[in-house]
């Protein structure tokens, strides 16, 4: 019994320090682009920053509100595609496709996730923006192309989540449903999927962080035009981009407006979390007292 209680003690004590290191880290990382990052903002001006229109680090111009666009621009119009196309696929692969089928699907999608970035951008510099370029004009490297990568590469992210949350829904639920008459359609939209949908939710969170987030593939195929795109067509930057590219050689306040970009990224990050988690608990489900 003691050996018991010490087992626990010491699963317990190791769990707590395991999250504790995990906060330490995190204050860290932010300290260290916080304290890189405020340079630019005493020498630039905050507003100026975040306002400007116009980044040219050789002419002492760091404004980033053309990449704010892009980057707010390319990551809705992936999540635009990709959460119908996920929610369908969640929905098939949890409650009508036959279980040979949902073995064989299951993994394929989960193998998406394993793709290097790299892979996607070269398919998409090599497939997709010929295609663009040949049916809808310009160049081919655009905003769209961009949505396009990135709505392939958060598909299994929202999709494992959702089947999860969906699958998650007590069997109790679906037989009451069907005991009343319910066709499998109507359990599906009024029962299943309101009762997921808070993990549903948090799915299409993590799938707007992957997009937001993503580096590689968007500066393969997006143009890193530093503009606010007058179409979907047109070639943008992203934040995460203008990062990638100019860090190598940047010095003096260019390297401070990198960590200041990077601040920048991070606040539109939290503002969009705070925003879903809100709609999160506004339409937070709650089957067995009812209301949706």
């Amino acid at each position: 019994m003691e050996r018991n209680r010490f087992s626990e003690f010491l699963i317990e004590k190791g769990l707590f320090i395991t999250a504790i290191f995990s906060i330490i880290i995190i204050l860290l990382i932010v300290s260290f682009i916080l304290i890189e990052g405020l340079p630019a903002f005493e020498d630039y001006g905050f507003f100026r920053f975040l306002f400007g229109m116009t980044w040219a680090p050789n002419d002492g111009d760091f404004g980033v509100f053309a990449m704010i666009i892009g980057s707010i621009y390319v990551t809705m119009l992936s999540l635009l595609m990709a959460v119908p196309l996920s929610l369908l696929c969640a929905i098939f692969m949890a409650e009508v496709a036959p279980n040979n089928v949902r073995r064989i699907l299951k993994p394929v999608i989960e193998t998406l996730s394993g793709i290097p970035s790299v892979v996607y951008g070269f398919f998409g510099l090599i497939v997709l923006v010929p295609l663009i370029r040949t049916y809808f004009g310009g160049t081919g490297f655009s905003m769209f192309t961009a949505a396009i990568i990135l709505t392939i590469m958060v598909l299994p992210t929202i999709i494992t989540i959702s089947q999860d949350s969906l699958r998650a829904v007590p069997q109790e639920y679906r037989e009451a449903s069907f005991g009343l008459g319910a066709t499998n359609w109507q359990t599906i939209r009024h029962i299943i999927f309101p009762a997921a949908l808070p993990g549903i939710i948090t799915a299409i969170i993590l799938g707007m962080g992957r997009a937001i987030g993503e580096t590689l593939a968007v500066i393969m195929i997006a143009g890193n035009v530093v503009q606010i795109p007058g179409s979907i067509f047109d070639p943008v930057r992203t934040l995460t981009a203008n990062i990638a590219l100019e860090m190598g050689y940047a010095t003096g306040l260019h390297y401070n407006a990198l960590f200041g970009t990077a601040i920048v990224l991070f606040l539109i990050i939290m503002i969009l979390l705070l925003i879903a988690n809100y709609i999160q608990h506004k339409y937070k489900v709650d089957v067995g007292g009812g209301y949706l």
